[in-house]
């Protein structure tokens, strides 16, 4: 027995032993998308009637990458299809080696192509088609959340290191009957944080999040963190397969919803600082723990307001930046970008020099984007002193 086959089935007995010999052998599928082209799905059936599972994996996987899950929910009652995206996998489409290539891919074709399979999954025999769960990892996170935001037959999303869209997180937000389950690692960057600002936004009052040290990104935690898939899968029982009413909703947004909603409201003030740092004390007091922007998205949001035209406000926004997260490069080099938009060329260079500073100690960075803050952050200093 080839050594794969053999740890997948060692991992599916350790699951469901009993329940192993019921399930139908998964199947392989070719679904089309609205434009025709053709992308590869396996297809777990449950044998039973039972809710389904539609899996969404990273872009740097496959759909493979959720055998063994899918196996063991099938084993639980779970009909479970996992799709390769266009480009990836088996799927036909073409292979991008460049993200921002691939970016205009991604939001206007994926969609269909997601569609395509849950449609697919939806129509088979014996699935209940008003108990429906998208799980993602990485880029998958996003586009589970779009199916639930298309589908409200898609009572729970499981979502594995990866961030939302605008889109996808005003979903969130207006859907409190939606239950998110969420994991990543404290060693992916800034994705824990990321994720918990993701689940504040969420007014359900069942979500739960899981952190780990050093599990790596997506489904590569499965591997480290054993715990991870049977998590995902009792979450499933509890919040899909025996909740007996998945539309009962708070009747009004937590705390920190509501300081979520006012704090980026006010961020899109350029008078809103003042307001803006208050709301970041009270919310301080409350829950220390609460996540009301992490680096990534304030610093994005700046650079907007900057390329708008408007320098001053992305300076205070950056300065908010800085102040949360004084160990990373990156936030003093985009503080100095501001700077030199604004015309203020000693600031602007003064920041510069932070940003190489900080380096020598940032290790939550990855080497190569470590790489690109040293390089801004030189090229402005060379420039600034005229050298």
């Amino acid at each position: 027995m080839p050594r794969f086959i053999a740890f997948v089935v060692c991992a599916v007995l350790a699951y469901a032993p009993a329940a192993l010999a019921q399930v139908p052998a998964p199947t392989d599928h070719t679904l089309t998308a609205p434009d025709g082209l053709k992308l590869k799905a396996t297809y777990y059936s449950a044998g039973k009637p039972g809710p389904a599972v539609l899996l969404l994996h990273q872009c740097n996987r496959d759909r493979q990458s959720w055998s063994r899950l899918a196996t063991a929910a099938a084993s639980r009652g779970y009909h479970v299809l996992a799709m390769d995206y266009r480009g990836f996998g088996e799927s036909e489409g073409t292979r991008f080696t460049d993200f921002q290539e691939q970016q205009p891919v991604v939001e206007q074709k994926w969609p269909g192509d997601v569609d395509a399979g849950f449609t697919w999954l939806t129509s088979q025999q014996g699935v209940d088609r008003q108990r429906i769960a998208a799980a993602g990892a990485s880029c998958g996170v996003n586009q589970a959340v779009l199916t639930a935001s298309r589908h409200p037959e898609v009572k729970t999303v499981l979502l594995l290191s990866g961030g939302l869209t605008p889109a996808a997180r005003e979903h969130i937000r207006k859907t409190p009957s939606l239950s998110v389950f969420a994991a990543a690692s404290h060693d992916d960057g800034g994705i824990v944080e990321a994720m918990r600002w993701m689940l504040g936004w969420s007014g359900h009052p069942g979500n739960k999040m899981l952190e780990y040290k050093a599990a790596g990104h997506g489904v590569e935690m499965f591997a480290v963190e054993k715990d991870l898939e049977p998590a995902m899968l009792t979450w499933l029982d509890t919040r899909l397969r025996d909740a007996p009413n998945m539309t009962t909703a708070p009747a009004a947004p937590s705390p920190g919803a509501a300081a979520l909603s006012e704090f980026w409201d006010v961020l899109a003030r350029p008078d809103g600082r003042a307001r803006a740092r208050a709301i970041i004390e009270e919310t301080r007091r409350r829950d220390p723990q609460f996540i009301l922007f992490p680096e990534g998205e304030l610093n994005t949001y700046a650079y907007q307001v900057m390329q708008n035209g408007a320098p001053e406000h992305a300076i205070w926004l950056l300065e908010l930046n800085v102040e949360a997260y004084p160990k990373s490069a990156n936030t003093y080099d985009s503080l100095s970008d501001a700077y030199l938009a604004a015309g203020k060329r000693d600031e602007a260079l003064r920041y510069a020099e932070k940003a190489l500073e900080a380096l020598k100690t940032d290790t939550q960075a990855p080497d190569e984007f470590r790489a690109l803050v040293r390089e801004s952050a030189e090229k402005k200093i060379r420039d600034l002193r005229g050298k």
